[in-house]
């Protein structure tokens, strides 16, 4: 059972081995579900030259942002600029270079990386700035363009629940793209809100098996709301 456990106890061992240079998949949508403690030990570690693939890049001060403060980031590949104005401002400026990926396509470009498949033909882009340069062809009279999937030298995931295993399970809309880069990192790091014993998770609801989980530890988060409407 020992060979097997995968938990880690800080946060320092979780990211060990983390270079300048490497590509960082990153779950999380906004700020939901985002493994919030793990980027922030990137930032205390002061790695440069990363490569991050998100869906965004969190907000000004917060989530992937605080990446962007000492300019650790060299290129961002995601579907969405948000609300963070650093983020904007570096990509302006040309400090910053941003792949920016219709989202379907991205959450595919990982989820064909995890599974082995180096590209795939979608719609999505045709006839847009998105298709310049890459391969189209012709299915059933409609064209579709080719897209190169994506794999990453660390994978950061945030999940619910995990056992010693690494087997997860996601809560709610927190699943959003942590399954899929889970997938695709050649290291793959959860942090959780709970560790459970083996044999606790129902296996028929478990979401990533632990198979493609190499370390987790367990954190506390904060789950910050990017935006809150309330009515009287």
């Amino acid at each position: 059972m020992a060979g097997f456990d995968k938990v880690v106890t800080t946060y320092e061992d979780a990211m060990s081995g983390l270079q300048d240079g490497m590509t960082v998949l990153a779950g999380g949508f906004g700020l939901c579900g985002i493994p919030e403690n793990l980027i922030a030990e990137i930032k205390r570690l002061q790695t440069k030259n990363l490569t991050i693939v998100s869906n965004n890049c969190g907000v000004d001060g917060f989530g992937l942002g605080i990446l962007l403060e000492d300019k650790q980031v060299s290129k961002m590949v995601s579907s969405y600029v948000g609300e963070n104005a650093l983020f904007e401002k570096q990509l302006l400026n040309g400090e910053l270079d941003v792949e920016l990926t219709p989202q379907g396509t991205l959450a595919e470009k990982m989820r064909a990386g995890g599974a082995g498949i180096p590209a795939f033909y979608t719609a999505t882009g045709v006839g847009t700035p998105v298709a310049e340069g890459k391969d189209t062809r012709f299915f059933n009279g409609r064209e579709y363009l080719l897209e190169e999937s994506i794999t990453g030298d660390f994978a950061i995931v945030k999940g619910w629940k995990a056992d010693r295993y690494g087997n997860v399970i996601y809560r709610h809309t927190a699943q959003n793209f942590n399954p899929l880069a889970a997938t695709a990192g050649k290291i793959t790091v959860v942090e959780v809100e709970e560790l459970v014993e083996v044999g606790e998770l129902d296996p028929a609801h478990i979401h990533t098996p632990g198979i493609y989980v190499d370390r987790v530890i367990v954190g506390t988060f904060e789950k910050r709301i990017e935006n809150r409407t309330t009515s009287e």
